[in-house]
C-alpha cells in the first residue's frame, strides 16, 4: 500500500475498509482495488446475492454484508462490524446509487424520493458513520462517487442531478468543517466522473432521456477504479473524469444561460451515440494487458 493510501496516516498497517454498493460493477472493482492493497473489505450491496459472489471472488479479506445505505443505523453497524473484525476502519467509499432518468413531472413520489435516499442520504450516512469511527481511531479516508451531474445541470436526469448536488455539496462541507475542528487526519475525496459503462447505463442505449450520459467518451469502470487508487494515494477534494469533460461542466454551471444553451446539443450528441451503440452491440472494453 502506498504511504498515502489511507490519507495522511502514513504508518500504519492497512486494516479495514467498507465499500457500498460492491456487488457488482464500480463497487466491485474498488473493493478488489481495497483488496490488494491489503486491506480487509466488507463487501456491501442490497442484494445479498451480488455481495457474496463478490466476496467469494475476492477472497478471505472480503467479508459480505447486506446493506441499506438509507437505513442509518444499518450503515452504523456495518461500521460497527468492520471495526470489530480489523479493530479500525481505515477506508469507506460511498459508492451505492441509483438513476432513473426523465423529467421529475413524470416520475412517482417514491421513484424521487429512492433517488434522494440513496444517492445523498445515502453518502450522508455512510460519511457520518466513517467520520465517528475514524475520530476514535486515528483518522482515515472517505471517497465519495459523486458524477459530473453533482456540478452543472443535466436534462433528462434531474432528481439524479439533485441528489449529485447535495453529495457534493455535503462532502465539501463536511470537509470543511473537519479542518476547521482542527481533524487533519480524516480526508473526503470526491470523484466525479461521466457516464461509466456499467449496470447503471446497461439498459439505457435506447432511452432519450439518458441521452447526456452518453454525450462524450463513455468510461470504463477500471478508468474510475485508476482514480480512486489515485485520490487514496493523494486525496483531493474533487476530481473530475474525464478532466476536460469535468472543465466543461464547471463552465456550464458558472454560466446556466451558456450551460442551457449548450444542453440541446450535447443531448443530440449523446443521442448519436446511444444509436451507434445499439447497433455495433455496446461500447467494447479496452484490450488487457498479460
Amino acid at each position: 500500500m502506498s504511504p498515502r493510501a489511507h490519507g495522511r496516516n502514513a504508518a500504519r498497517t492497512p486494516s479495514g475498509a467498507v465499500v457500498t454498493g460492491a456487488g457488482r460493477g464500480l463497487g466491485r472493482l474498488i473493493a478488489r482495488l481495497l483488496v490488494a492493497r491489503g486491506l480487509t473489505v466488507l463487501v456491501t450491496d442490497v442484494d445479498e446475492t451480488a455481495a457474496r459472489r463478490t466476496a467469494a471472488e475476492l477472497g478471505e479479506r472480503a467479508i459480505p454484508h447486506v446493506l441499506d445505505v438509507r437505513d442509518h443505523a444499518a450503515v452504523d453497524a456495518a461500521r460497527d462490524e468492520i471495526i470489530e473484525r480489523t479493530g479500525r476502519l481505515d477506508v469507506w467509499v460511498n459508492n451505492a446509487g441509483v438513476l432513473v432518468t426523465g423529467p421529475a413531472w413524470e416520475q412517482s413520489p417514491d421513484t424521487r424520493r429512492l433517488m434522494l435516499e440513496v444517492n445523498a442520504l445515502g453518502t450522508l450516512n455512510g460519511t457520518v458513520a466513517a467520520v465517528n469511527a475514524m475520530r476514535e481511531h486515528g483518522g482515515g479516508h472517505i471517497v465519495n462517487i459523486v458524477s459530473l451531474a453533482g456540478i452543472t445541470l443535466v436534462p433528462g436526469e434531474a432528481v439524479y442531478a439533485a441528489s449529485k448536488h447535495a453529495a457534493i455539496g455535503f462532502s465539501l462541507s463536511t470537509l470543511a468543517d473537519l479542518r476547521l475542528a482542527g481533524i487533519k487526519d480524516i480526508d473526503i475525496s470526491c470523484v466525479c466522473p461521466d457516464g461509466i459503462w456499467t449496470p447503471m447505463l446497461h439498459d439505457k442505449l435506447e432511452d432519450p432521456a439518458s441521452a447526456l450520459s452518453f454525450s462524450g467518451k463513455l468510461l470504463q469502470p477500471e478508468e474510475v477504479t485508476a482514480a480512486v487508487a489515485a485520490v487514496l494515494d493523494r486525496p483531493r477534494p474533487v476530481t473530475t473524469l474525464p478532466a476536460a469533460r469535468g472543465l466543461q461542466a464547471r463552465i456550464a454551471d458558472a454560466l446556466p444561460r451558456l450551460g442551457l444553451r449548450a444542453a440541446p446539443l450535447a443531448v443530440l450528441a449523446g443521442r448519436r451515440t446511444q444509436r451507434r451503440l445499439v447497433k455495433s452491440g455496446g461500447p467494447k472494453e479496452p484490450a488487457r494487458k498479460g
